[in-house]
């Protein structure tokens, strides 16, 4: 089971962006994120007229590794583990600290 999923809000605990929160947007292979204002990097990109793109300097969103974020755990404020406990029968995702079940 992922510990951290898609529209999960996590906070980066190491890096550059340290204490930075954001929304996952997607997962890219097993060990990597890309979340929504986290690891943002300048391209360069040329004119393209056939797709009416215009070139310039962009941002774009860069892959975090999953080691470097943590679930963020709005009761507490803070970055928290995230454990996997059965309940009725189904694996849910649990906070480590409090032992409560994390809304996906």
């Amino acid at each position: 089971m992922e510990k951290i999923k898609t529209n999960d809000e996590v906070i980066v605990i190491t890096g550059k962006d340290k204490g930075k929160r954001g929304v996952v947007k997607q997962r890219v292979g097993t060990d990597h994120l890309v979340v929504d204002g986290i690891n943002v990097a300048k391209k360069a990109t040329k004119p393209n007229p056939m797709t009416g793109a215009t070139g310039g300097i962009v941002d774009k969103l860069m892959p975090i590794h999953i080691s470097n974020v943590a679930l963020f755990n709005a009761a507490t404020g803070k970055a928290d583990r995230v454990g996997v406990k059965l309940v009725d029968g189904k694996r849910v995702r649990v906070y480590k600290s409090s032992g409560e079940v994390v809304k996906a």
